[in-house]
């Protein structure tokens, strides 16, 4: 029986080195920030800094959400900076669904918490090395406002990711 038990052990060790070995780990970067328990508060940037060495292969870069059931809305608007290392900016307002046509929030995750992996840029190049800055702010109002709103509630965590493409 003992026997039995160490070859089973010994099998199941070399079974888990083998898929701990075998899978591999595409991402360059990945970064979460906690948001306030008032809320993301109006004109709040995210910033995430990202030191870029390879600038031949593409990459697919995402921002991470992770919302529970105090987010009111069906989509989110998001304005984006992206900061070169010689000073040239990128800016981008972008706008994602965060529910269904019947209002169940989109994401993964098994609790009232879904975390959501929104496409930023797909098949990016990086063609200079250095640090980059990457920062995000809400950009939400109520319907026929013109102020963006004070705290938006629900949104826990904002990160971003960078993985490389195979």
């Amino acid at each position: 029986m003992t026997t039995i038990l160490k070859r089973n052990s010994f099998f199941i060790f070399l079974l888990s080195l083998f898929l701990m070995l075998s899978c591999k780990d595409n991402t360059d970067f990945n970064q979460y920030k906690s948001i306030n328990k008032q809320g993301w508060k109006a004109n709040e940037k995210i910033l995430f800094k990202i030191d870029v060495k390879d600038t031949i292969s593409p990459k697919n870069l995402f921002i991470n959400l992770r919302n529970n059931n105090d987010y009111q809305f069906s989509n989110l608007y998001l304005i984006t900076e992206l900061n070169f290392p010689n000073g040239t900016i990128v800016v981008d307002t972008l706008q994602y669904e965060m529910t269904d046509a019947a209002g169940n929030f989109l994401g993964t995750g098994f609790s009232e918490i879904k975390e959501n992996k929104l496409f930023y840029k797909e098949k990016k190049v990086f063609p200079i090395s250095g640090e980059y800055q990457f920062n995000v702010r809400h950009a939400m109002r109520k319907s026929g406002d013109v102020k963006p709103i004070e705290f938006l509630q629900g949104i826990q965590e904002v990160g971003f990711s960078i993985e490389k493409i195979d």
